[in-house]
């Protein structure tokens, strides 16, 4: 039996290029998804250097300063730490849940950002159910919040966690509402979309004008979900030592503040694409940029731009979210409770009510 070489070579060669393509396919697929979650732990980090400055500034103090420049390195140090000390498990716990939960709430928020658009089409996924997916999954990092509390085998975590719980469900349905006004008046559930129309009419015709009801109820709700004071119940060190996380310590500990610092970026990177109209900046600026010399290169620009106006709308709201921790005393549960139920719930259900009839009378 004569075997020809040269087909054999041609055949490893072909399968070599297969493999090779397909490696390639791999790394470039996972290109815009390592992209995004270094984005969001730069983002995180910032946030937490916010949050220590200005949090300091308000009480007259001076903050971090010697980790790095400005103390711009204190969280990573923080985290380094975490990272080494000792991870204790409750010896009556259920290990299982009590190891799951921190990673549940993270991963869920996490999820989230594959739906946020930082530009013009620069979004991981663009679907058309885009913002009630973004409440979808964000009703499952209370879930590890709960099982974090019952695996703890602790009366203080299983308290907290039953709050967590108790609360995202009173303001996860005012937001709910508001977001469904914003639906209606956009014809769209997808966060591009929401933009584009908010695009049309300058500032004018941003949803802050168009639904300023629908706005206050969804920062309200957001702040509530986000567990920031004053709805911070819990975690109230006054009643629960540290409510779901009193049993945590090492890295697992500081998963739960990286839950709670990315779900708060969530919340003002939507409060910006769904009521400042994302990265549009409504107000002529190209005169800005000639007086400087700048040149605009097409579509590398115009990217950029968006960036640049979607992330300083969203650390606008942060600001304000970290001024009100040191400014509103922390609430009663009984007083949360009855915020949700008997107030936004009723008015957010009159602002859809009014939206609408005012979509129906202009058909």
């Amino acid at each position: 039996m004569i075997i020809d070489t040269t087909k054999i070579q041609a055949i490893h060669f072909f399968s070599r290029s297969e493999s090779l393509k397909a490696v390639i396919g791999l790394v470039w697929m996972l290109v815009p998804i390592l992209t995004l979650v270094l984005g969001i732990t730069i983002g995180v980090l910032v946030i937490v250097w916010l949050e220590r400055k200005i949090s300091a500034g308000i009480q007259q103090r001076i903050g971090p300063e010697y980790a790095g420049p400005l103390g711009i390195l204190q969280a990573i140090a923080d985290g380094t730490k975490l990272l080494f000390k000792e991870d204790i498990l409750p010896s009556r716990g259920d290990i299982c849940l009590f190891s799951i939960g921190p990673s549940i709430a993270v991963i869920s928020i996490i999820l989230i950002y594959s739906i946020i658009p930082f530009s013009y089409r620069l979004v991981l996924a663009d679907l058309g159910i885009g913002v009630f997916l973004w409440i979808a999954i964000s009703s499952i990092a209370p879930i590890g919040l709960l099982m974090s509390g019952y695996g703890s085998n602790n009366k203080y975590s299983f308290l907290g966690g039953l709050r967590a719980v108790a609360q995202s469900i009173s303001y996860e349905i005012p937001l709910t509402l508001s977001v469904l006004s914003i639906s209606l008046l956009s014809n769209s559930s997808s966060t591009i979309d929401i933009v584009e129309v908010q695009s049309k009419y300058g500032i004018g015709g941003w949803n802050l004008c168009r639904q300023p009801i629908g706005f206050f109820i969804f920062l309200i709700s957001s702040l509530a979900e986000c567990e920031r004071l004053p709805f911070d119940l819990p975690e109230a060190e006054e009643e629960l030592v540290a409510g779901y996380q009193t049993e945590y310590s090492g890295i697992k500990f500081g998963l739960f503040y990286v839950a709670s610092y990315l779900n708060l970026l969530v919340s003002s990177l939507f409060i910006t694409v769904l009521y400042l109209g994302g990265w549009n900046l409504s107000i002529p600026y190209t005169f800005i940029l000639e007086l400087f010399g700048i040149s605009q290169t097409g579509r590398v620009f115009e990217t950029t731009m968006g960036i640049f106006i979607t992330l300083t709308k969203t650390y606008l709201f942060l600001f304000i979210s970290i001024a009100t921790r040191w400014t509103l005393p922390r609430m009663r549960i009984d007083q949360l409770l009855n915020l949700g139920w008997k107030f936004l719930l009723p008015i957010s259900l009159g602002n859809l009510l009014l939206t609408t009839s005012f979509q129906l009378f202009s058909l």
